[in-house]
């Protein structure tokens, strides 16, 4: 039997998309268009029982209980979590990934994809994975070539070689991102597809190759995974093993290699939302050309895009303009020009003062719920925790700062040194400095309570666990 096992990469930290996109939660896992992530979008691609086997995502420690969260929102259930110890790039994760179908099924098909595009769900898209897997079965390793529509530069190219069964073709050569004169000379001359980055790959032909043409990858991503261990529903994959591995991608370590290389072109709708003039695309537009999101008003404004988390934007008098409005900080640049916001964001990183605004948002999310900072000083702090119900945050204690809790909304149920204290709204409780405790959610609607910090040292790592249901150190 052969099977279907979609394999996701949802280990990227996009910085082109900033100030929305960000190390601690990155584009993936955003609503950016629509009402659901570009993860869960992913997942509700692959969801049709009858054509797909349970999904194998990998991501990094950071982002696992994101994962696992909006899998559960989404109601997609997955075959396993995988959590990268290191970055090796695309070709280790997808051997790695490859095994671990192998080990369930030999006869497995993979079907490999980001978990930032924005494909539409049409007949046309599943007629062409349905090809892909059937061109896959005969013995090919298969990429999905996009029919271009214009002369893209942020795009590499494949030349489309001589047919194949299926649909499929074998691939020419492989074209690193053009120039505009090069772009345009392609389209022109017709022959040349956008590498999509999506595959569709039988696994243990895939090892096969990948031990001929990769054999360090092959084997840091074989032993990583003989050598993982379960934590909680994730699988570690083991970090001296994979750390072994080149950090190469997959186009470079098998496909450019490989005489198995194929492609399979295709005209379906598909964006890899690189850069905020490709969300703008994806987005429905007025007659005017604007995209908004959030309180806007736009005046004598064309061809723009507004994103707002809640400032009131007013646009007035201007064209082919992006305006990216976050809780503590604000993008403004051309639309067009919008790749230089991956520059942008390496320079703020690269400066102490502000770098923070390229990692976490003003809003953190934790397994448990998350929390906002309102108000920062000398010795002091606030922030607004949010607490989903059946949730609790770890047993701790912190040797630098004193709590206050005030409930605002919902039940909360307090351990303070082994003592247990109901809370409900509007009332409160000090948590004082080296004290043992724990907030807990025992109701049904989700907990909302101000915190209010004082201290010599405020800092998130001053947090001493004592015991945590989600693993955590």
């Amino acid at each position: 039997m052969y099977q279907i096992i979609p394999v996701i990469l949802a280990g990227g930290q996009g910085t082109r998309l900033w100030p929305k996109s960000r190390a601690a939660r990155p584009k993936q896992f955003i609503d950016l268009v629509g009402d659901t992530s570009l993860f869960q979008q992913s997942l509700e691609r692959v969801a049709n029982t009858e054509r797909y086997g349970a999904p194998i995502v990998i991501t990094n420690t950071e982002y696992r209980f994101i994962v696992a969260e909006q899998a559960l929102e989404a109601n997609v259930p997955l075959g396993a979590i995988l959590l990268e110890p290191v970055a090796r790039n695309t070709a280790a994760a997808i051997a790695a990934a490859a095994q671990v179908a192998v080990n369930a099924d030999e006869n497995a098909i993979l079907h490999v994809l980001a978990s930032d595009h924005l494909i539409p769900t049409t007949a046309e898209y599943f007629a062409a994975v349905d090809a892909a897997a059937a061109a896959a079965r005969g013995g090919n390793l298969v990429t999905f070539g996009i029919a271009p529509d214009r002369p893209e530069t942020g795009y590499g190219y494949i030349a489309i070689g001589d047919a194949l069964a299926h649909g499929a073709h074998k691939v020419a050569a492989f074209v690193e991102k053009p120039n505009l004169d090069k772009a345009q000379s392609m389209l022109a001359q017709g022959g040349f597809a956008w590498n999509s980055g999506m595959f569709m790959l039988p696994a243990k032909l895939f090892l096969a190759e990948c031990e001929r043409l990769a054999p360090e990858v092959f084997a840091a991503a074989t032993a990583a995974v003989a050598d993982a261990r379960r934590d909680l529903d994730f699988i570690r994959l083991d970090e001296t093993a994979f750390a072994a591995s080149p950090n190469i991608s997959v186009d470079y370590a098998i496909f450019e290699r490989t005489d198995k290389a194929a492609v399979l072109p295709v005209s379906f709708a598909w964006s890899d939302l690189g850069a905020w003039d490709a969300v703008w695309k994806g987005q429905t537009r007025d007659e005017a050309g604007n995209a908004v999101s959030g309180p806007t008003l736009l005046s004598n404004t064309t061809n723009t895009l507004v994103v707002s988390d809640g400032a009131h934007v007013v646009v007035d008098g201007l064209d082919d303009i992006a305006v990216i409005a976050t809780e503590d900080a604000v993008f403004v640049g051309r639309l067009s020009a919008a790749q230089n916001v991956g520059k942008i964001a390496k320079t703020l990183r690269a400066d102490a003062a502000t770098r923070a605004l390229t990692e976490t948002h003003k809003t953190s999310y934790r397994p448990w719920g998350g929390y906002s900072s309102i108000l920062m000083g000398e010795r002091f702090q606030v922030k607004k925790l949010f607490v989903k119900p059946g949730k609790k945050l770890s047993l701790q204690k912190h040797h630098h700062r004193s709590e206050h809790w005030v409930v605002v909304r919902g039940t909360a149920e307090v351990t303070l040194d082994g003592a247990v204290t109901m809370l409900a709204e509007n009332q409160s409780i000090y948590l004082p400095l080296g004290c043992t405790h724990r907030l807990a959610n025992p109701g049904k609607i989700e907990l909302e309570l101000i915190e209010v910090q004082t201290g010599s040292y405020l800092g998130e790592d001053d947090i001493i666990r004592i015991e945590d249901e989600f693993g955590r150190q």
